[in-house]
């Protein structure tokens, strides 16, 4: 298990990082190239910005985590980055209309597996050391 919870640390903090820079670079070619993104428009570039500076924050606290690796911490990584990916999975889920059938299905797939992974990863914490 430890094994587990140390790779999802890292996979999301990977990934926050890496949509963090997108995200404060060049926000506009995130809007513009992601699918589903642009099904509720309308673009804001302050938004974006935002988004991209909470995400770089967020992949920080995880990568923090992933290096010490206690219980405290890796805790509140994974707490925090699930207020975030909980309520994200349900505001798409009610936002579907519109999409195509296989975007529509595949998105609910990858951000219903963005909460499920890591809250296995929280109930494996309280086995760390």
């Amino acid at each position: 298990m430890r094994a587990y919870v140390r790779t999802v640390l890292v996979v999301l903090a990977a990934f926050e990082i890496l949509l963090g820079l997108w995200l404060s670079i060049v926000p506009r070619t995130f809007y513009d190239h992601v699918p589903t993104v642009n099904w509720t428009p309308p673009y804001s570039d302050h938004l974006f910005h935002d988004f991209g500076g909470a995400s770089l924050g967020l992949g920080i606290v995880l990568a923090a985590a992933a290096l010490r690796f206690d219980r405290f911490l890796t805790a509140i990584a994974l707490l925090a980055y699930l207020a975030y990916a909980g309520p994200h999975l349900f505001f798409h889920l009610g936002h579907l209309e519109g999409g195509q059938a296989l975007l529509s299905t595949g998105l609910a797939v990858i951000l219903a597996l963005m909460v499920v992974l890591p809250l296995i990863a929280l109930a494996g914490v309280r086995k760390l050391t």
